[in-house]
């Protein structure tokens, strides 16, 4: 990859990874519409763990907590809402990661084309919207419960879906569940941690498991990790800052336009 591929991409994977606009998607449509190379397995390990980074660093009072308290709980310890929500992200997260080991594959030879990648842009952005405008949201993320979970983990399978965005996806799942945008937007980013992990696990196997070592380039590694961490951990603040503000209207309008624009190229091409 040239330079401006490499900052690029690692720009895009940071801010799309946590906003509702699919990550995937971007990363996917360049080497599609403008015939840019494909990044490459390592790239792609690269800028997820530049996005875990961020996360982490973020959150990083609220992850030594819950670590802290659930890893109690497994000892006797009496439960507390730390503890809770670490049982809550893992009951969250066992969903997309059986969806993944049975489809992944599968979702991976027949949904990457940019037709499904316009429709579930267009059509998860306008669900996004609709939890976000006509449905009561006053509950705080101390309020999940087991169902709320479930239909929030199961939502978030639906993300292996190019252009479905799992932070948008969970996010919608938890508003049409009455949780406040800051409540939907923690437990989403949240929820990216052990994602991420499994994510990028399995492509360090895949990584591992091949020949692609001896083609991996060090620098666009270095650089992919540490702008994608950097614009990530911005990309977090400024959304949890806003959000309460702006709401999800601005997103839905550009998962609109962007699904229109692909759908035009489907059709011109």
């Amino acid at each position: 990859m040239l330079w401006y591929h490499i900052v690029f991409l690692a720009l895009i994977q940071g801010l799309t990874e946590f906003l509702p606009i699919s990550s995937s998607a971007h990363l996917i449509l360049p080497s599609q519409i403008v015939s840019w190379p494909d990044q490459g397995l390592a790239f792609d390990v690269a800028v997820h763990v530049g996005t875990l980074i961020a996360v982490v660093s973020y959150f990083w009072r609220d992850v030594y907590f819950i670590l802290k308290d659930w890893s109690a709980s497994l000892l006797g310890a009496r439960a507390t809402s730390n503890s809770r929500l670490g049982w809550w992200v893992i009951l969250a997260t066992i969903p997309a990661v059986l969806v993944g080991l049975c489809f992944n594959h599968f979702i991976e030879a027949n949904f990457r084309s940019i037709e499904v990648i316009a429709y579930s842009t267009i059509g998860f952005g306008v669900l996004l919207w609709v939890s976000d405008r006509f449905f009561a949201h006053a509950k705080d993320i101390q309020q999940l419960r087991l169902p709320s979970v479930l239909v929030i983990g199961v939502a978030q399978a639906l993300a292996l879906i190019p252009g479905t965005s799992r932070s948008g996806v969970t996010m919608t799942a938890a508003r049409f569940m009455g949780f406040s945008r800051d409540a939907a937007a923690r437990f989403s980013f949240l929820l990216s941690i052990p994602i991420i992990v499994a994510a990028g696990s399995l492509k360090s196997l895949e990584l591992l498991s091949g020949q692609h070592l001896l083609v991996v380039d060090w620098h666009s590694i270095i650089w992919g990790v540490v702008l994608s961490a950097l614009s990530a951990y911005l990309c977090i603040h400024l959304f949890l800052k806003w959000l309460s503000q702006i709401g999800f209207l601005p997103f839905m309008i550009y998962r609109l336009a962007l699904g229109a624009l692909l759908l035009w190229l489907v059709k011109v091409s």
